[in-house]
């Protein structure tokens, strides 16, 4: 465990810097944004059953998973880099790392991981003396973690420092405030759902009760506030990986509740001709208004994915 994070610090001539997610000091990093969003409310419900600081548990998913995008995270659903040991009985994930073909603990969603994650620091004595620090103590955790060998990393315990006042995640630790994270232009651009029901057909009830439309003849849901990826995916028998496709999202962080979300793959045309961007409008939310795969939508106009439009840009669809 804690190997993932070593890529994070570098030393040069005697000065500490930082590389990948944490690079930018004091600044927003919209991947590790959207990671918390979306495991803030698990990190808190940990919090509160097993008495580990939400702000420790979210900063150690962020740097042991690179926010949700790590090979470990995506593949094994494993966001905590903990490995088989001795007594470990369920999946198992091999790669390489401080050794070659390493056994690491593999999870059918993040959930488990997570519940795992707080099991394995309840359940070992190396540990138990952390629980008897104060639930804000988010330094005192950082700097026992370290000295109990969760991670071989030196700077580990300063890792965790830094990302939780970075991202403000002590403030997850108080249970009665949990602040709302800024949106900023840099998440893909969604219009309001209640707006583009009126473009799509009513197809009926899905497995959890949520109404499923039909646009572009393609299954469509509409996402509420405190949805989590991994359990639409599991009530609609999908797995993670092929709705992330299906959306043309390409990490599990990128998710945002509230979002359209398809529950089958969106077609190569659209059922009109052309589209004119809207203020506010990206490729991705044309893509998805229109139930149309991204990849097909910038190769009829010439765009890279990810670029800007401009409002007033007629763009292709057939």
């Amino acid at each position: 465990m804690g190997r993932m994070v070593k890529w994070v610090w570098c030393f040069a001539g005697g000065m500490l810097c930082s590389m990948g997610i944490l690079a930018q000091q004091g600044g927003k990093n919209t991947v590790v944004d959207a990671y918390i969003l979306q495991y803030r409310d698990i990190a808190v419900q940990e919090m509160k059953e097993f008495r580990i600081p939400a702000s420790i548990t979210l900063a150690q998913g962020i740097l042991e998973s690179n926010a949700g995008r790590s090979d470990l995270a995506v593949r094994a659903n494993n966001h905590f880099g903990i490995k088989c040991h001795k007594g470990w009985t369920g999946m198992t994930f091999y790669k390489d790392d401080e050794t070659k073909n390493e056994c690491f603990r593999k999870y059918g969603n993040p959930l488990e991981s997570y519940r795992d994650h707080s099991q394995f620091l309840a359940g070992r004595e190396r540990y138990q003396s952390l629980f008897k620090l104060d639930i804000t103590d988010y330094k005192g955790w950082a700097t026992g973690l370290k000295a109990a060998g969760y991670a071989t990393n030196p700077a580990y315990a300063e890792l965790l420092v830094r990302t939780i006042e970075n991202y403000k995640l002590y403030l997850f630790d108080n249970p009665g405030y949990i602040p709302q994270p800024e949106v900023t232009a840099d998440y893909p651009s969604e219009p309001a759902g209640p707006v583009m029901y009126p473009r799509f057909k009513f197809s009926g009830k899905g497995p959890d009760g949520r109404e499923i439309y039909l646009n572009n003849r393609r299954k469509v849901i509409m996402t509420g506030e405190n949805d989590l990826l991994y359990l639409i995916a599991r009530n609609y028998h999908i797995s993670v990986g092929k709705l992330l496709k299906f959306n043309d999202l390409a990490y599990a962080s990128a998710f945002r509740p509230g979002q359209i979300m398809y529950i089958e793959s969106k077609r190569r045309n659209g059922e009109v001709k052309y589209h004119t961007v809207q203020p506010g409008e990206t490729i991705y939310s044309v893509s998805q208004l229109y139930g149309i795969r991204m990849k097909q939508l910038c190769r009829k106009n010439s765009l890279l994915p990810g670029g800007e439009v401009s409002a007033g840009l007629v763009l292709r669809l057939r």
